[in-house]
């Protein structure tokens, strides 16, 4: 049997443990948050080194990346050094793969993306996901600057956004994670100072951890595209009134586990080097899991023979 586990830097209150099937083996699938504590994170990579078959790194990406450049995230590299013999992925390339299906799934199945207003709360950190949006003809809002940085600048052009990206990128993986992404107890902190960036949006999509931290009470038809929520957020979500949340990740025992899991777990099942895997590989298994995303709608008045009233 398989065992994958996510050693993360996110909210112990978080954790989930399922057991799987996948293309004929039995997987343990396993998330261990620390609670932001660094220490820990490196501790339990060590002590579970070469015991299993591959870790993702959560609570944190190793990489930001932004058209061909990607850049390494300081605080990051301790942890992906601690594991010497199981191999660490941090969700990077399912990003760039499974999150461009799903943007298509959903322009395919679900409502045509063209024009609809994108609030995309971390573009670096989602680099396949918005990039699958704007080549659609979604209007995107890129909102690094205000989720990342707390810089109240918006950006509506995606041709300033990339040179803006070239320059502060190199800048931001040199800063404490901490600054850029919320971790431990900081992950269950919202504030809604950026309400209006919400309300002027239809479709919010990026890391969940990033939307939530601002979110408003009201989110009234909103559509969420996402990686990881908890039941808790599920129930959370339904009471603020959004009409679709759509997870990248499929759900295993009612949890949608993050990319950086679903990696770990698709490099076990290739059983190749780590540097040897390539976007092909990614794909060509992606065809064989034939993952779709999760959807669900908490608004069944706005489907109408499988597609969303008003969108079709």
């Amino acid at each position: 049997m398989k065992r994958i586990v996510s050693v993360s830097l996110g909210s112990s209150k978080r954790n989930h443990r399922a057991e799987v099937e996948i293309l004929g083996e039995k997987v343990v699938i396993e998330r261990i948050g620390t609670d932001g504590d660094y220490n820990k994170v490196i501790n339990i990579i060590k002590e579970l080194d070469g015991k299993v078959d591959a870790f993702g790194m959560g609570g944190i990406d190793l990489n930001l990346r932004w058209a061909d450049k990607s850049y390494t995230i300081k605080d990051a590299i301790p942890i992906k050094e601690a594991a010497k013999v199981s191999p660490i992925v941090d969700g990077s390339w399912l990003k760039n793969t499974l999150e461009r299906r799903t943007v298509k799934y959903i322009n395919d199945y679900i409502m045509p993306l063209k024009d609809k207003k994108v609030l995309m709360t971390s573009a670096t950190d989602r680099y396949g996901m918005a990039e699958a949006f704007y080549s659609i003809g979604a209007d995107i809002t890129f909102g690094d600057f205000i989720f990342a940085l707390n810089i109240p600048v918006p950006i509506k052009s995606y041709r300033l956004f990339s040179m803006l990206a070239e320059i502060i990128l190199p800048i931001a993986v040199r800063m404490p994670f901490e600054k850029l992404y919320p971790t431990g107890s900081k992950q269950d902190t919202i504030t809604t100072k950026y309400e209006k960036y919400y309300n002027d949006a239809e479709i919010i999509g990026g890391d969940y951890l990033f939307i939530k931290k601002y979110m408003p009470k009201n989110m009234t038809d909103k559509v969420i595209v996402t990686n990881t929520v908890t039941q808790s957020d599920i129930e959370d979500l339904k009471e603020r009134g959004i009409a679709i949340l759509i997870t990248t990740t499929p759900e295993f025992n009612g949890r949608s586990f993050g990319t950086n899991v679903i990696e770990a777990l698709i490099v076990s099942l290739l059983n190749k080097n780590l540097e040897d895997i390539t976007i092909k590989d990614y794909e060509d298994i992606l065809d064989r899991l034939n993952f779709v995303p999760r959807v669900e709608c908490f608004n069944k008045n706005i489907f109408y023979n499988g597609k969303v009233q008003g969108y079709i």
